[in-house]
Parts: structure tokens; C-alpha cells; sequence
């Protein structure tokens, strides 16, 4: 029977099992005492194991699924729940969801068929997960009676729900029931709302049953990422999982974003990365220690617990040599854990998502992650919210590139300015169909300017870090007039946009300078500013730093006091937390800057992508932070050997300098004089 539900642990496993009915002896070489002992010894205090898997097979004497032909221990799952809760580590348990291949040969009629060619309905002659679609009501049921057998005999704190995905699905009941919804087929956004509305029946249906037998029961169901779609698309999670694993095809700038999301929704969550050198099923990959130790510091850094994962050989032996790899980041974060319970982030600045607008049923939307990636660069403690939360809850809002503003938005934004807040506007955001802007910038759009690219030339005084002369912009930008805004930047054309009538030298022709100006390129009126092109789309693209430098001559304007400034490099981390109930503060601070060090990793049907790895981190030093409290401390030192580390004091600042810093340093701020 489940357990009372709690909250979540810092140091989990997920322990991946998927295996082929072609491979025998399974789980004949597991061994209990091995197993707890290894993980013991690497700090691991939960580990997510298997019920069924995505050949869907199960691990357990199930009445509903199907064990594994060749299991060899009958109750594999069950060995392990008894050995694991007898030395107090948490078993949460794994059921797939829409891959399923053994009922996909059972019940071909249960097949997604996809309206575009993609991963998720491979052809027969292709290796690889036939996806089930979810508007099947025998395969919803089957799920459930599953999910209920497990509860009802397994001890386990909850369960882990794998694959509920948008698989494009065109099969004969998702025709059907978009026909009878008014949805179009062909069109692609139609499909999207059909898919997430045959998710979602599922989950309410899966939640309620569960939450009336097994109440405190966790629940959690995976699609690879929290979609940035409001609260509400929570509401039947008890917790959030946030896969991302840096080296797996997430990228090391995705977490950021989908933790400061998740921070907003109030659930207790934990993410996922991987000990895999790519990403889940490799067997004999391993992660450099240094790269889970950052990994690790940084979860706990912005709120989130702790998940690695890892995938279990199929003779059922754990493999020493990765959770060797783990123990260190492990006992770091155990050392931690009295200063991250209940802790919480200052976060001045919030990115308003562009994904809530602009759905595509895959991870985050690029503007979203331009202006997160700058954020986090520049060392500016943020949150990433949709129109739900509330708004006063910062000092400086940006509107990434692509934010529509209906007449509700105005007025709450309205309301936000008219009381001081401030805002940022890039490209096409809150830009009204006649030109007209829906938040009072003091500017006017006509439309798109005639060249691509264009160039920028920034008033003295914007911003140290940019250039005197005209730097080149690598987007569409706006043709704005000033209406009582301050422009503090121009947009100027080249000679002519290239094309076979006529170009010059390898790529766009140079500035004109002899040319008008096309309009201004940054604004400001009072406390909004405003940027003429998907300035945080083009960063993410191009990396550019001199757009960054744009981004932070605005900041600098409207947001004078930060909460955290520090030398650290820009490819260094900053976070601050309070504890209120402990009265203090803690300043993380993290060094681990990735490199492109695979050049063409397999990404699936033909395509490859590159690899972002960590492998030796250097030691900085010294390094000197200065972060802006409420009241001056009593005491600073550092969280993991409790040594005092000496502080300055000046006006609500304080400040501190490390003789040095390797990977994550965390210093606590705490009581008042």
C-alpha cells in the first residue's frame, strides 16, 4: 500500500529498465544487499524502479500487463521495494504510457498514426517506440487497473506516470473526436488541442481514481517538459519532474528556464539530469563527476531537488562505477539540505513566457530561452511566469519578442506600471494590428523595416560594453517612431538587401551612412522600455554579445538596485534564496561553463546535433558578490564547512570576497545585528 505522501527527497535515481524480450536472464545476477549498499554509499536516499516498461514488459507477477518472458526472479520489482524500504530509501514506481510495444503488436489498433512524419509512429521496418494513442478506452482502463494493482501491493510513496505525449494523432478516434469538437485535421494547432485534450482526460481520469483509493499517493505524469500553460495544466499532478538532461538533447540553458517556471506553481518538484555521457538507454556511458557535481549544486541553487538518472543492466546488477560518479555531488548536497528546506528565490525580474502564447507541444519556445540565457549571463535573479501570477511580485517584467496584449493584459500591465513596476518589450510584443502599442511606450510601429539585415547604432551613454559604430542586427526589426519615448539607439540600413541583382563581398553589404535612419532601434518612456527586434530570439540564435549589452543598457535604467552583483564571468551562475523561518539568506554562486565537445551526435532520423559536456572545472578566484538584504547579518559563512567568511556592509548591501571558487560555493547570510 503507498505511503502517506511527503515531501519529495533531495538525492533520487531513476533507475531505467527497458528491456528487450530478446535479451535473457533478466535480473539474475540483482542482489539485494549490493544494491541498497551501493546506493547508500552514493548518498542516494530515492530511487524510482519498474513496473512495466516501453516493450511493455513488467517486473512484478502483474494479473493485468504481462511479466518479461525471461525474468528469472518473479518478483524483481518486489525484491527490490522490500530491500530498499528497510534501509529508509524511497520507492517511487514506473508504469509507461504510451509506449507500450508489446500492446502495440497486440492491439495495432491502438497505434498513434501521426499526421507528419516524426518519432513517434516509425515505420515497421524501423527500430523504435510505436506509440499508443491515449482516446482508446480499453488501453486507459488497462493503465488504470495497472496503476491499482501496484498501489495496492507494493509499498511506495507514488507513481511515475512515463510518455504522455502530442503525438500529431490522425488515427480514426482522434478524427472523430476532433470532428465532433469543431477541430480541423489539417490543421496543425487543431491537432495539438486535440492531443493535449485526450492527455488530459486521461491524467483527470488516472488522478481521481487514484487520489479516491490511494489518498497521499503521488502522481506525476512525463511528457519531457513543464509547459509553460498555466497552473490549471497541473492541477492533477501531486509534484513536478523536470526532465533536462544537459547532454541528452536539452542543452545546458534549458533547465534554467523550466525551473524558474515550475518555482512559480507551488509545487514541490525535482529535476531529472542523466550519469549518461548522451542521454537515456546508453549502457556504458558515464558523465564526468565534475559535470553532475555542477549539475547538482545548480538544481539545488534554483529551488529544485535533485534526480539523477541511470539505467539498470539487465541481469539486475547496479553498475559501482556510476554511482562512484554521483557520491560526490550527493554528499555535497546533503551537506546542503539544512539550507535549502523551504527556501525560496529573490527573483526581481520575471519573463513573461512567450510558449504560453505560442504553444508547439515541444520544449521551450526560443525567446523564452534567449532571454533566460541573457538573464543568467548578466547574474539577474528571475522568474519565468505566465499571466496568472501576480504581477507585483517584481520590480521589472519582460515581454520577449512575440507577446501578444489583449485588452485583459493591458489593463493588468497598466496596473503594474501605474504603480511602479517596469517593463521591457522586444520585437512584436504587445504591438496592436494598426501600429499602436497596447502599454504606453511613447512609440508607434509601421511595420516591418525593409532590410535583413540591419544595423544599430546606440546613443553614447546606453550601455559601456557596446560599439561606437553600427553593429549588425540579425533579425526583422520594427519600424518605430518615437511619440514622447527617449530613443536611445537607431536602426540604419545597408546599401541594398543581398539578392542576385546585386550583392557585395561574402555576406550583407555594409551600413550606409550616408543613409536616413529607418526609425529608433531602443526606447524608453518613464518605466518601459522597448527594443525593435526579437532581440532575445537573436541572441539565443547568434550569441552575440553586443545584443546582450542592448538588453542591459535598458535593465540598468529601470532597475538601478539589483539583488546580486558579482565578478564572476558571464558564464558563471548566481542565485539568491531566503529562509525566512531560519532568518537568513543564501547566496549560491556557480562556475561550470560547458563546451561544445561533440560535434555530431546521432539525433534521430538522419539528423545529429552537437554536445554540450563538462568535464574539469577550473578553481576561480578570488571572487567578490555583493548582494542587497533587507537588514545587515549578524554572520556570513559558508554552508558546507560552516567557516566564517568576512562581510562589508553599506547602505542594504553587503558584500563578500572568496579567495576562490571550484564548481558551487553557497554562503549563508543569517540573523540581524
Amino acid at each position: 500500500m503507498p505511503a502517506t505522501n511527503k515531501p519529495l527527497r533531495y538525492r533520487q535515481i531513476h533507475l531505467d529498465f527497458h528491456t528487450s524480450e530478446h535479451i535473457p536472464g533478466i535480473g539474475s545476477a540483482f542482489d539485494p544487499e549490493d544494491f541498497v549498499a551501493t546506493l547508500k554509499a552514493a548518498h542516494v536516499n530515492s530511487i524510482t524502479i519498474f513496473a512495466k516498461c516501453h516493450h511493455g514488459w513488467s517486473y512484478y507477477p502483474t494479473k493485468v500487463g504481462a511479466p518479461h518472458p525471461n525474468l528469472m526472479r518473479p518478483d524483481l520489482m518486489g525484491e527490490m521495494v522490500k530491500a530498499l524500504t528497510a534501509a529508509d530509501i524511497e520507492a517511487p514506481i514506473y508504469i509507461s504510457v504510451q509506449w507500450d510495444e508489446r500492446n502495440a503488436r497486440i492491439h495495432p489498433e491502438w497505434r498513434a498514426r501521426s499526421a507528419t512524419k516524426n518519432r513517434f509512429d516509425p515505420d515497421q521496418l524501423t527500430a523504435g517506440w510505436h506509440t499508443l494513442c491515449l482516446n482508446h478506452p480499453a488501453y486507459r482502463a488497462e493503465l488504470l487497473e495497472q496503476a491499482r494493482e501496484v498501489a495496492r501491493k507494493y509499498e511506495t510513496p507514488g507513481l511515475f506516470f512515463d510518455i504522455v505525449l502530442t503525438p500529431d494523432c490522425v488515427c480514426a478516434e482522434c478524427l472523430a473526436r476532433m470532428a465532433e469538437h469543431g477541430l480541423d485535421p489539417e490543421n496543425p494547432a487543431d491537432r495539438l488541442k486535440n492531443d493535449e485534450a485526450v492527455n488530459e482526460r486521461f491524467r483527470a481520469e488516472t488522478s481521481a481514481a487514484l487520489n479516491a483509493e490511494f489518498p497521499g499517493l503521488r502522481v506525476f505524469y512525463n511528457c519531457g517538459h513543464i509547459h509553460k500553460q498555466g497552473p490549471q495544466r497541473f492541477s492533477t499532478y501531486t509534484h513536478l519532474e523536470l526532465e533536462s538532461l544537459p547532454t541528452g538533447g536539452w542543452g545546458y540553458d534549458h533547465f534554467p528556464s523550466s525551473a524558474r517556471y515550475a518555482a512559480t506553481l507551488g509545487l514541490d518538484m525535482v529535476a531529472h539530469t542523466g550519469k549518461f555521457h548522451t542521454s537515456w538507454g546508453e549502457f556504458g556511458g558515464f558523465k564526468h563527476p565534475d559535470a553532475l557535481e555542477f549539475e547538482a549544486a545548480q538544481m539545488v541553487a534554483l529551488g529544485v531537488k535533485c534526480l539523477v538518472g541511470d539505467q539498470l543492466h539487465p541481469d539486475g546488477s547496479i553498475n559501482p562505477d556510476t554511482y562512484a560518479s554521483i557520491g560526490p555531488a550527493y554528499a555535497r548536497i546533503e551537506k546542503l539540505e539544512p539550507y535549502l528546506e523551504g527556501a525560496r528565490q529573490v527573483s526581481d525580474v520575471a519573463i513573461l513566457t512567450a510558449e504560453y502564447f505560442h504553444p508547439v507541444g515541444a520544449r521551450n519556445n526560443l525567446s523564452d530561452d534567449g532571454a533566460a540565457q541573457m538573464l543568467q549571463e548578466l547574474k539577474l535573479p528571475f522568474d519565468v511566469i505566465d499571466p496568472a501570477t501576480p504581477f507585483e511580485n517584481y520590480k521589472l517584467i519582460i515581454l520577449p519578442d512575440e507577446i501578444p496584449v489583449d485588452a485583459r493584459l493591458a489593463a493588468a500591465l497598466k496596473a503594474y506600471t501605474d504603480r511602479g513596476g517596469k517593463l521591457i518589450l522586444s520585437g512584436r510584443s504587445a504591438i496592436n494590428p494598426d501600429g499602436s502599442f497596447a502599454v504606453d511606450a511613447g512609440i508607434r510601429s509601421a511595420g516591418q523595416v525593409a532590410f535583413e539585415p540591419s544595423y544599430v547604432r546606440a546613443a553614447s551613454g546606453l550601455d559601456a560594453g557596446l560599439t561606437a559604430s553600427p553593429f549588425v542586427m540579425y533579425g526583422a526589426g520594427q519600424a518605430i517612431t518615437a511619440e514622447g519615448a527617449e530613443v536611445l539607439a537607431e536602426i540604419g540600413p545597408s546599401y541594398f538587401n543581398r539578392s542576385y541583382k546585386h550583392f557585395s563581398s561574402h555576406q550583407h553589404a555594409p551600413d550606409d551612412p550616408a543613409a536616413a535612419a529607418l526609425g529608433a532601434a531602443v526606447t524608453v518612456k518613464g518605466g518601459i522600455g522597448y527594443i525593435a527586434y526579437p532581440i532575445f530570439e537573436m541572441y539565443h540564435a547568434m550569441g552575440q554579445p553586443l545584443y546582450k549589452y542592448l538588453v542591459r543598457g535598458l535593465i540598468d535604467r529601470l532597475l538601478p538596485s539589483r539583488a546580486i552583483v558579482t565578478d564572476l564571468p558571464s558564464s558563471g551562475r548566481a542565485t539568491l534564496t531566503q529562509q525566512s523561518a531560519q532568518q537568513r539568506h543564501v547566496l549560491h554562486l556557480l562556475y561550470g561553463a560547458p563546451q561544445i565537445r561533440g560535434k555530431a551526435v546521432p539525433a534521430g532520423e538522419g539528423t545529429t546535433r552537437v554536445m554540450e559536456m563538462i568535464e574539469d572545472i577550473p578553481t576561480l578566484g578570488p571572487v567578490t558578490a555583493s548582494v542587497r538584504l533587507p537588514r545587515t547579518p549578524a554572520r556570513v559563512y559558508d554552508a558546507l564547512t560552516g567557516e566564517d567568511v568576512p562581510f562589508t556592509n553599506g547602505g542594504d548591501r553587503v558584500e563578500v570576497r572568496l579567495p576562490s571558487l571550484r564548481i558551487h560555493a553557497a554562503l549563508v547570510f543569517e540573523g540581524t545585528v
